[in-house]
């Protein structure tokens, strides 16, 4: 990193690319370069301000007024570039045109709504990991067998997807969190399948491709009751879609590859099973699997004495706050006693992921069945990274384990 005065503000000045396969792959010690350089950071390549202190991102995430998410949360420009697909009427609009979806979404998904799912989502947990257990043995890929083939099944099942082309969602979802990030060579290699995706995906969002009893369904409701338009039901569905797999599917892999190298809090979940949520949250903080987003300023705005001109692109690197030792002590440390509440791996204010409360039940689901069956879980070998602009993705994650007796 070098620094210089910058043009037209005090902040200093990096030439890094975080977008880069080096930096993607190892983010850490960027972030480190980037928290220790001050509150705000111009990344020169990109021309864009970025913060990665917990405090100044907090602070961006929940002053929507300022920090704007409707000019989009990527590097684009919506103002001023067309966009590649119709904007998310949660992650990239402000009130008051977010209001109205994230309200039905809000009460679709709510935690009284999703009890009545537990019960077959636990089911579920049970049955796969007696399915792998006894169909792969003590060694098997946990990304493939469990962190991607749990949410892969409940979830889709729950918005009313039928059985037919699920392997398209993670698919889909690299290529809408790859789109965040500038035009390289992970979006280029995207670039042949953009159409078929899509087209696929919005096909799943219409009225008569969904179950009567989804989630999916009773957005159409919505719309039926005039709380959207029949025009933003199908975006609302995308948006579940979208944004529903991936992240729990990362986070998922985030917590098992966690447990598996460190043992001792894998007895202290299996001594407390009640800790399965801290321990996603924990996961989710310690290792986002949404590692950045971007914010517009609607007006000139100080932060830490650098004035940001109205109009700039301003990057927030979320896994660069949730390990500020300012805010975390020990923060690259995985440990079930510390309460990871107020992390933003799920965002935070009115754009806070609103489905979080799902991703939690599944992940509560699935690390209580394992934790039931499994006395011991470590790594059986490298794991390997799936490098994306915008996600802390996985491509495998193999481990070990010993059944309990």
């Amino acid at each position: 990193m070098t620094e210089t005065a910058a043009p037209s503000a005090s902040a200093p000045v990096s030439e890094a690319d975080p977008f880069s396969a080096p930096h993607l792959a190892h983010p850490g010690p960027l972030h480190q370069q980037l928290r220790e350089a001050g509150p705000v950071v111009r990344l020169s390549r990109y021309d864009v301000h970025a913060l990665a202190r917990y405090r100044e991102v907090h602070t961006a995430l929940v002053d929507w007024q300022t920090f704007q998410s409707g000019a989009g949360v990527g590097l684009a420009d919506f103002r001023h570039e067309r966009p590649w697909r119709p904007p998310s009427l949660l992650l990239e609009a402000d009130p008051p045109h977010h209001d109205a979806p994230r309200r039905v979404l809000r009460d679709i998904l709510a935690p009284l709504s999703l009890r009545r799912l537990g019960q077959r989502w636990q089911e579920a947990a049970d049955h796969l990991v007696g399915t792998v257990l006894a169909e792969r043995g003590t060694e098997f890929d946990a990304f493939d067998a469990l962190a991607s083939a749990y949410p892969l099944q409940v979830f889709p099942d729950a918005v009313g997807l039928g059985p037919h082309g699920r392997e398209n969602l993670l698919p889909y979802g690299n290529m809408a969190f790859n789109a965040f990030g500038p035009r390289n060579d992970l979006v280029d290699a995207d670039a042949h399948r953009v159409g078929k995706l899509s087209a696929w995906v919005n096909a799943q969002c219409t009225r008569e491709a969904l179950s009567e009893d989804g989630f999916g369904t009773r957005i159409w409701a919505a719309a039926d009751r005039g709380d959207l338009t029949p025009a933003q039901a199908p975006l609302v569905v995308r948006s579940l879609l979208t944004a529903g797999v991936d992240t729990t599917v990362h986070g998922l892999a985030a917590a098992l590859y966690a447990f598996a190298t460190h043992p001792g809090e894998w007895q202290r979940l299996r001594e407390r099973p009640e800790l399965a949520r801290v321990a996603f949250d924990e996961a989710v903080r310690r290792q986002s699997p949404v590692q950045t987003f971007f914010r517009t300023a609607t007006t000139d705005v100080d932060i830490a004495g650098t004035r940001i001109p109205q109009g700039s692109k301003i990057l927030l690197f979320l896994g660069s706050a949730n390990r500020d030792p300012a805010r975390w002590t020990d923060p690259d440390r995985f440990d079930l006693t510390r309460d990871p509440s107020g992390h933003v791996g799920f965002g935070m204010g009115i754009h806070q992921c609103v489905g979080q409360h799902v991703a939690r039940l599944e992940a509560e689901c699935l690390l209580t069945a394992l934790a039931r069956r499994v006395a011991h879980l470590e790594l059986a070998g490298e794991p390997r990274r799936h490098l994306n602009n915008t996600l802390r993705s996985w491509a495998s994650l193999p481990v070990r384990v010993r059944p309990t007796t």
